[in-house]
């Protein structure tokens, strides 16, 4: 491999020859992240989606760099997860982490060989089987408990004013409380047509499209044959719980059910021998 170049990985799947029929081209057409053409390394019954990148724009220190830019970031991981999203498309994937980089080509078929155990069991373990991604918000008044009869009357002033602040604290704990509850019922319901589910944390409300709480951020790995049962309870817990706002994202690729454990040397390319 040149050593000018890096050996940037996206997702691992079955290698062509152990695929199922019409599984065979997970790479086609595809570019990366540098606008590079996507291609298959294969080795021990598995093969990894890849590109090569220019060393100079993806070492260690190209890369600190470019994490601290927005806007290279995400474009950047726009690109790696639509080569993730068309590999999907051809057949079950196992998405990599975002800048997972190999020094050249045989060190990607040595992982493989090295992982091939756990990755084959991941690969029968999502088989026809897609992510669903369900968020739930809430505005909190829809959960505040209803109004007391008044009780700042008495006192002085700064007694009132204190007593109103700790029932609208008590009053703001029990309306998150409340919805709290109302997200685990919902999840518990769509858990049941699942066969593995993932925990998010909330996101940013600085970031995020929406007013008030979000109270589930969570996926699901739904077999294939229940995908229209699965959106459609979506639909129908909506309609049952009105104060709820649902939302309904997919099908990914199994990105939260199939990550494989950190490794060093995954981080960064190796330093090319002088």
């Amino acid at each position: 491999m040149n050593g000018s170049l890096a050996i940037w990985l996206y997702a691992v799947t079955a290698a062509p020859g152990e695929a199922a029929p019409g599984e065979a081209a997970p790479a086609r057409g595809l570019t990366g992240v540098a606008d590079e053409p996507v291609r298959l390394v294969e080795s021990a019954g598995l093969a990894a989606v890849v590109g090569s990148v220019p060393l100079a724009d993806f070492d260690e220190d190209a890369l600190r760099d470019h994490l601290e830019d927005l806007e290279w970031l995400e474009r950047t991981a726009r690109a790696h997860h639509r080569v993730i999203n068309g590999a999907a498309r051809h057949g079950q994937v196992i998405p990599l982490r975002f800048a997972t980089l190999y020094h050249d080509d045989d060190r990607v078929r040595a992982m493989l060989r090295e992982r091939r155990d756990d990755f084959t069991a991941t690969l029968r373990r999502v088989a026809g089987r897609t992510e669903w991604g369900v968020k739930a918000y809430v505005d909190p008044r829809s959960f505040l408990p209803d109004p007391d009869e008044p009780t700042g009357g008495e006192g002085s002033p700064g007694t009132a004013y204190l007593m109103r602040r700790r029932a609208q604290r008590q009053d703001q704990e029990t309306a998150h409380l409340r919805a709290t509850e109302r997200a685990e019922e919902i999840h518990a319901s769509l858990a049941a047509l699942a066969v593995a589910t993932a925990a998010h944390p909330p996101q940013d409300t600085a970031l995020a499209a929406y007013e008030g709480w979000m109270v589930l951020n969570n996926s699901y790995l739904v077999p294939d044959a229940l995908s229209e049962e699965f959106t459609a309870l979506v639909t129908d817990l909506g309609a049952r719980y009105p104060a709820v706002t649902l939302e309904v994202s997919g099908p990914w690729p199994p990105y939260s059910f199939t990550a494989p454990p950190k490794r060093a040397e995954d981080a960064q390319p190796e330093e090319t021998p002088s």
